[in-house]
């Protein structure tokens, strides 16, 4: 199996990881200086820091729950399309559309970014 593939055979262990809140397992997919942008958050640069942004995002939200709906791969890049239900602190949910574009070298993410409206997850 090449890169490619085992990315995309993989790519449920990704959002298992961001499901559960666990972003030891979630940086693990990420190459040591990959940058990370989600939404229109600046970008962040390395797993460390990647880390840090993910975890304080997490303390924001009571839980999530990823549907991936469609994949597309071209060459080294994967797309991902579906909606993912956010639980917030008040026991509410929302479910947003997204779509992820992760780049990758060597069967890791390179370049992960989010595209995502999520001003409605704090909305009152």
């Amino acid at each position: 199996m090449n890169d490619a593939a085992a990315a995309d055979s993989d790519i449920g262990g990704l959002f298992a990881a961001i499901d559960a809140q666990d972003s030891d397992a979630f940086v693990a997919y990420l190459a040591e200086d990959a940058v990370f942008r989600f939404g229109s958050a600046p970008p962040v640069q390395g797993r460390s820091s990647i880390r840090a942004a993910v975890d304080g995002f997490f303390g924001t939200i009571a839980g999530c729950a990823h549907r991936i709906d469609r994949t597309l791969r071209d060459s080294d890049t994967l797309v991902c399309v579906g909606e993912v239900t956010y639980r917030k602190h008040d026991g509410g949910t929302i479910t947003l559309p997204f779509t992820n574009v992760l780049d990758f070298d060597g069967g890791l993410i390179t370049v992960y970014g989010i595209y995502i409206d999520i001003a409605p997850l704090y909305a009152d």
